[in-house]
This record gives C-alpha cells, structure tokens and sequence, in this order.
C-alpha cells in the first residue's frame, strides 16, 4: 500500500494517539491534545500531519503556525513545546512528512520551518545548539530518593526540611499561576494566562498536575507537571518572594521525584535548559547530565535562524522594564506576548 500524507482531524485523533502511545520516540507534546490547546490557548492555526499507510497511522508531524510582528513568521514543531519533531516508522515515511512540511511552509509563506527533534536527522538542515535536556531515572524506593540527590543538592533540600516546608499535588490552577506569573515577573519574561492553564488540564486531565509548595499555609512556590507513560516532566515551574530563605525549590523537585517514585514512575525529565544559563547550572547540581537537542531550520523567506530567546541582546531592554512592572499590569501585558514566544 502507498503511504498517504494527512492532516488531523476528529476522525483521526484516536489513531494519532494510538500511534504516539506505541512509538518509543514520541513524547507528551505530539500528543494530538495540543492541537487544540494551541488553537484555543492561543489562537494559532494548526497544521497536524500524519502519514496512513493501509489504514493505519505510521507517522505524525504536529506543526502550527506562529506568525507575530514583533518574533517573526514561523512554522513550528512543536510551539510551546520543548520536544516536537517526525515521529515516524522508517525513513522513507518521515522523508515524505519532512517533505510535505516544507511545501507546506511555502504555500504559507513563513519565514522559517522549525523541527525539534530528540535525535540527530540526516537531513543536512541548519541546526540550532543552544538548547541541552536533562533526564534520570528515579530511585524505585520512596525512602532513597533522597539519597540520590547529590551531596550539595541534599542539604539544600534537608533546609527546605527543616524550614517547615509542606507539599501538595492535584490540581491547584489559581494557585499555579499566581505563584507562576510572579516568578516569572521578576525573571523579565511574559507570562502565559490562567486560561491556558485550565486548557492543559481540560485536555490533558490528571496527565497535567501541579504540586504546591507552602510554609505556614501560604503558598511559596509550584510546579505544573505533565506525566507520559512511565515519566514525570515538571514544566511550568515557580516561586514567590515569600519563598527566598526557605529552599523552596530543591524541597519542591525532591517532593516531586518523590511523588513520582511512590507512583512507580520510572523516569524524572528535567527538561530544556539554554547552555550554560543559571538552569542549566541548577539541572547538573542534581546529578543530571545535558543531552542536546536537535533543532533544525529550513529556511523559506529569512536568511538566518530565528533567535527568538531571552539570550539575545536585542531583547534586553524589555527584560530589564518588565522586571519593574507592577504584577498586575504584567499579567494583562503579558498573555498577548507570551502566546508569540512558542
């Protein structure tokens, strides 16, 4: 049978996820939930492909369109999304999604096609090194997690300890974000708004979970977490000035391998960090080691690769005023920004 290039659809969706269950390469964000998070959190129009080859799904290609005045015109795999990318059953099917990507880049006139990929392609595409992700496997028994954290890191945790500190996971939504719009706030980034966050959970129900963090009953700092098969990817993370002196956020990582383990989980993804950034820092303090991340670019109507990250100098005037906005102002601000930086 011939292998026919689609594009997603209801019909479709059980299929795709059926197929991203099964396949050892794809992860949480080519689930086909996020084509309607992105459309709705958003309001970016979504380009979902996958390959059918004798009624069945063998390879899927989750794109959505970015398009903003002030970050660029792009096609991405995955918008918002750390990992992203071809997920396909041989080379030959994920030829024919990569090429279809390109024409589709074409016919919309974008400025540049975004795969990001896990692994290293033989495409010859132009490669972005700036991003490294970190994973570990997490100790099996609740009551060692603590004695696998490395020696520096564990008596950051044991003051988080003995500073009182209590844990919590569910779903805390208000809670979330407003500990993560203040984080955030002070880091010189835009935040994402509460809606978005109710959208993860709609559609990813108790695969999307938030673990807060309190000390005298208020909250200090949290964690929205996403959970894949037998892994925990803590993603949305963030403290409040209440938290400094306190060790929120070693105490809110160790409860969450923590968690993790009592549920038989198996693996702890720490997820995207830039190279050699204060995260980046943060990550290797646990014991974890940085594997790269393969992001290509074919190019359309830019000559370059876009540089659309808080490391680029252009970008540091608006970091340093959006330090000193008043939180509320920011979080209005803010959404209309952060829905362009996918």
């Amino acid at each position: 049978m011939s292998v026919a290039i689609k594009k997603l659809d209801r019909s479709s969706l059980l299929a795709w996820d059926m197929f991203v269950e099964k396949s050892p390469r794809a992860t949480f964000f080519h689930k086909s939930g996020w084509m309607r998070v992105i459309e709705e959190a958003f309001g970016h129009r979504t380009h979902f492909l996958y390959a059918e080859e004798d009624g069945l799904v063998v390879g899927v290609l989750p794109l959505a369109h970015v398009k903003s005045v002030l970050f660029g015109n792009s096609l991405v795999s995955t918008p918002f999304c750390v990992y992203g990318g071809i997920v396909a059953d041989n080379k030959h099917i994920s030829d024919l999604l990569r090429r279809e990507a390109c024409e589709l880049a074409r016919r919309l006139n974008v400025d540049s096609l975004e795969l990001r990929h896990q692994e290293k392609s033989d495409s010859e595409w132009l490669r972005k090194d700036l991003y490294v992700t970190f994973k570990k496997s997490i100790v099996q028994d609740p009551d060692e997690v603590l004695l696998s954290i490395p020696n520096k890191q564990r008596a950051v945790v044991r003051k988080g300890i003995k500073s009182g500190l209590s844990a919590g996971e569910g779903w805390h939504g208000k809670r979330m974000h407003n500990v993560y719009s203040e984080s955030v706030r002070n880091l010189g980034t835009p935040v994402f708004t509460k809606h978005y966050f109710d959208i993860l959970r709609d559609v990813f129900g108790d695969d999307c979970r938030s673990l807060m963090i309190q000390h005298n009953g208020i909250d200090v700092a949290g964690v929205l977490s996403f959970y894949f098969r037998d892994q925990v990817l803590p993603y949305y993370a963030g403290s409040t000035n209440s938290s400094k002196g306190l060790h929120a956020h070693g105490y809110m990582y160790w409860a969450l391998m923590k968690n993790a383990s009592e549920q038989g989980l198996k693996t702890f993804d720490f997820g995207r960090s830039k190279v050699e950034t204060g995260s980046y820092s943060f990550k290797k303090n646990w014991g974890f080691k940085p594997e790269p991340l393969y992001y290509e670019y074919h190019l359309v109507n830019s000559d370059s690769i876009p540089n659309v990250n808080p490391t680029n100098p252009k970008y540091d005037l608006l970091i340093k005023a959006w330090k000193n906005l008043p939180l509320p102002v920011a979080n209005v601000i803010g959404p209309w920004l952060a829905k362009s930086l996918g």
